[in-house]
C-alpha cells in the first residue's frame, strides 16, 4: 500500500480551525512587515511630540500631550517576536525615546534645545544612541584625564572588520561549545555582546555622521582598561544609556538628596536610583526577547554593582588619591568583578530565554529571505 503524505498543522491562536505551520521564510517576511509598522508608528508619534514640544511650554500640559506616546513605546515592541529587530526596538524605542520623551516634558534633556531641533534632526535624536558633541572642535584638544581622552578619534575601518570577524568565528565556535564548561561559554558570550554592540552603534555613528552632517560622541571608551565601577560605568560602557540617565534619575535624586543628608553624600542614593532603573529596563528588555517571567537575577546583578559603586565612592571620599590602588592592579580588579558578576547573574538570562538558539535560527531565516528577494529581483 502506498504510503499517504501527511502535511503537519497547527491551531491558529484566534480560530479552532487548522492552518499549514509557516515556514521561516514566512515567519521572517511577517516579521518584516511588523518592524516597518512599528517604525512607521515611531516616526508619526516622534512627528507629534515635535509639533506638540513647539506649541507647548514644557510643564503639565506638555507631559500630557506626550504622555500617550511614551504609553505607546512600551507597547511596540510586543508586536514583534525577533530578538533582533525587538531588542533593538525595545532599546532605542522603550528607553531612550521614552526617557528623552519625558525629560522633554520638563524642557530638559537633549531634544530641548533653542532653536527647536529640525524634524529629521529631533527623529533622530529620539530613537537613535547618539550624542551629538557640543563642540566637535574639543574632540581634539588634549584631556588631562586619561579616561577621557581614550577613544576620542573614531576607531578605524580596518579596527571594526577585525572586531565583526572576531564575531563570526565566535558564532562558529559556538558549534563546539558542547565541549566548554558552560562558565566559558558564558564568557564567550560576554565578548560576543560586546563586539557586537559596539559594531552595530559604530554603524549608527556612521550613518549619523553622514546622512545628518553631525559629529557624535563615541559610545564605547575601551571598557577593558577600566580602572574602576565608576570608570566603567561612568565612562567607558554604553555611554548613551549613561547619558540619558543621568538627567533622567541621577541628578534628580542627588537634588532631592541633598536636602537631606547634604551635597557630599547625595551622589550616593543617586547611584543606587540610577542603578535600580536600570534594572528594570533591561528586567522589561528580557521580557520584551523572551516573554518570559523575570527571575529578578538582572536586578540582583544591578543592585550588587550599585552597592559595590556606592562603597567605591565612599572609599575614594574618604582616602587620598596617593594610597589608590595603581592601574596595573585596579584593572585586572576591575575586569574580574565585572565577568564574574555577568557569568554569575546576568548572561545566564541569555541560555534561559534561548537567546543564542533563537539567534542562529533567525540568521538562517534572514538569508534565506534575502535569497529569496534576490531570486525575484534577477528573475
Amino acid at each position: 500500500m502506498k504510503k499517504q503524505k501527511t502535511i503537519k498543522f497547527h491551531l491558529h491562536p484566534s480560530s479552532s480551525l487548522p492552518f499549514p505551520r509557516p515556514t521561516d521564510q514566512q515567519i521572517m517576511e511577517a516579521e518584516i512587515i511588523n518592524l516597518t509598522k512599528v517604525w512607521l508608528t515611531v516616526f508619526i508619534s516622534l512627528g507629534y511630540c515635535h509639533a506638540t514640544a513647539k506649541l507647548l511650554n514644557p510643564g503639565p500640559a506638555r507631559f500630557l500631550a506626550i504622555a500617550p506616546v511614551v504609553l505607546i513605546f512600551f507597547l511596540l515592541p510586543l508586536q514583534l517576536t525577533s530578538i533582533h529587530f525587538g531588542g533593538a526596538t525595545c532599546f532605542f524605542v522603550t528607553w531612550l525615546a521614552t526617557f528623552k520623551l519625558l525629560l522633554l516634558t520638563a524642557g530638559d534633556g537633549p531634544l530641548s534645545t533653542t532653536p527647536p531641533l529640525p524634524l529629521h534632526r529631533f527623529i533622530a535624536i529620539s530613537c537613535l544612541p547618539i550624542k551629538i558633541l557640543e563642540n566637535p572642535s574639543e574632540k581634539s584638544a588634549p584631556k588631562n584625564n586619561r579616561a577621557e581622552t581614550l577613544n576620542e578619534k573614531p576607531k578605524s575601518f580596518l579596527n571594526y572588520s577585525i572586531r565583526a570577524l572576531i564575531v563570526v568565528l565566535m558564532v562558529k565556535l559556538y558549534d563546539y561549545s558542547h565541549f566548554f564548561h558552560p562558565k566559558l561559554v558564558l564568557f564567550i558570550y560576554s565578548w560576543h555582546v560586546y563586539l557586537l554592540l559596539e559594531i552595530i552603534l559604530a554603524i549608527t555613528q556612521f550613518f549619523g555622521r553622514n546622512l545628518l552632517g553631525i559629529e557624535l560622541e563615541p559610545q564605547f571608551r575601551d571598557p577593558y582598561y577600566s580602572t574602576s565601577l565608576q570608570d566603567f560605568w561612568g565612562r567607558r560602557w554604553n555611554l548613551m544609556a549613561t547619558n540619558i540617565l543621568q538627567p533622567a534619575v541621577y541628578k534628580p535624586t542627588v537634588k532631592i538628596a541633598a536636602r537631606v543628608i547634604g551635597r557630599m553624600w547625595a551622589p550616593l542614593p543617586g547611584v543606587m536610583a540610577t542603578f535600580l532603573v536600570s534594572a528594570m529596563m533591561h528586567e522589561l528588555i528580557f521580557y520584551y526577547l523572551g516573554r518570559m517571567r523575570p527571575n529578578w537575577e538582572i536586578t540582583w546583578f544591578f543592585v550588587i554593582h550599585g552597592i559595590a559603586l556606592t562603597v567605591e565612592i565612599m572609599m575614594k571620599k574618604m582616602l587620598p588619591e596617593k594610597r589608590r590602588l595603581p592601574a596595573k592592579v585596579s584593572v585586572p580588579v576591575t575586569l574580574v568583578f565585572i565577568f564574574s558578576t555577568a557569568i554569575w547573574l546576568f548572561f545566564p538570562q541569555f541560555v534561559r530565554l534561548r537567546l543564542d538558539v533563537r539567534a542562529f535560527e533567525e540568521y538562517a531565516a534572514l538569508a534565506n529571505f534575502v535569497k529569496k528577494v534576490a531570486f525575484s529581483l534577477v528573475g
